[in-house]
């Protein structure tokens, strides 16, 4: 006996990560991330955070998170999840003691959490501007100043000569995120350099994808920020063609038929 097959109608997206799952170990007070990773995400992908939590945005600060055992925590609850990427969403935790401490942290989470691919920021950022074909780079970050000249170490000592750059001197994680996609634009277009081949904006709490594709076309060459880095090296690595259209050249091979 044939039976015809039941008809459906057509049920709303509803978020489910089909395509890529990511999980995302990410600050506690933060909120620009996970806001930015789903306003990229294609329908099929979705993220999926545990926290940690930040006492200042200082290098002191920085280290008290990394050295607490929460962070291993997270990545177990984080990898809890059917996940198919784990990626560390601090920027200036990941860079803070230049790129054997990025590789080290990475080794860590992974045998935490064997199964789910891993990156950081920093090494996503690493990844990002060698898609785009950048050498010497200008870099926009909201930081204090010993934290972004630990910025300029790290992307130098990975081939990225910085030619110019400028910071906001912001310790309180909560005003990262008050800075508006307006003032990061401004900020942005005053490091550009004749001599820089790409722009970096780095830090995880600070808006930027809304503004990368009108930069791009302002200034004619890639905009890089962490958090688009991470988001895209998140699909790279699970395969995945998962990205809306219109948040920058980095996602040309990478964005969806939405």
């Amino acid at each position: 006996m044939n039976i015809a097959p039941r008809s459906y109608p057509l049920f709303m997206p509803d978020g489910s990560g089909d395509l890529a799952r990511i999980g995302l170990i990410y600050i506690a007070s933060s909120v620009v991330m996970e806001e930015e990773m789903w306003a990229m995400s294609a329908p099929g992908v979705s993220t999926h955070t545990a926290r940690i939590r930040l006492p200042k945005v200082t290098v002191e600060g920085i280290e008290e998170m990394m050295n607490a055992p929460e962070l291993e925590t997270a990545a177990r609850h984080a990898a809890a999840a059917p996940i198919d990427v784990l990626c560390f969403g601090g920027t200036s935790a990941s860079f803070l003691h230049g790129t054997a401490y990025d590789k080290a942290l990475i080794r860590k989470i992974e045998g935490w959490t064997p199964g789910p691919k891993v990156t950081t920021a920093s090494t996503a950022t690493l990844a990002a501007l060698a898609q785009v074909g950048a050498g010497k780079v200008a870099l926009a970050t909201p930081y204090v100043g010993a934290i972004h000249d630990r910025a300029i170490r790290f992307l130098t000592e990975n081939g990225h000569e910085v030619v110019k750059g400028a910071h906001l001197d912001i310790t309180d994680d909560h005003a990262l995120a008050e800075v508006s996609i307006e003032q990061v634009y401004d900020h942005v277009l005053s490091v550009d350099h004749p001599d820089a081949t790409a722009i970096f904006i780095s830090c995880t709490n600070f808006r930027s994808v809304a503004g990368i594709a009108a930069l791009e076309k302002e200034l004619g060459k890639p905009v890089i920020s962490a958090i688009q880095a991470s988001f895209w090296h998140c699909l790279h690595l699970a395969g995945a063609k998962g990205a809306k259209p219109g948040y920058g050249r980095l996602f040309a091979g990478y964005e969806a038929d939405v």
